[in-house]
């Protein structure tokens, strides 16, 4: 049935109920539901600095896996080896975390300890 139709059948049924003959006059509230999508969270992803990875290395990673020019990269490493921790980029859970798992891998298999962790923004 279309919206209208039962909108109609139930205004109907509205003005029977109430006399029980049919004769008075009902009214029926049309009601429509929207539907709002919710902004997913979002999470950093981070590098975490140690002593033992090269910088040239962390430059690749962020190039590679963070679309990242040369200077933008070398820009997060300086910041990673003078502060710590630097952020790579902002991205849905999924992405993120797919992300991390992949400068996970990259450093294992070329021997490097680096790690690279997420947080909810």
């Amino acid at each position: 049935m279309t919206g209208s139709l039962v909108a109609a059948q139930h205004a109907a049924r509205m003005q029977k109920d109430q006399n029980g003959n049919g004769a008075g006059r009902g009214t029926a509230v049309i009601t429509r539901t929207q539907t709002k999508t919710k902004r997913p969270s979002l999470y950093r992803v981070l590098i975490l600095n140690d002593d033992y990875t090269p910088m040239e290395f962390v430059v690749h990673v962020l190039e590679r896996f963070f679309q990242k020019d040369r200077e933008a990269a070398t820009r997060i490493m300086l910041h990673v080896h003078n502060h710590g921790v630097g952020e790579c980029g902002v991205y849905t859970f999924e992405v993120a975390e797919t992300k991390v798992s992949q400068v996970m891998d990259f450093a294992r298999q070329n021997q490097h300890p680096l790690q690279c962790v997420m947080e909810k923004k």
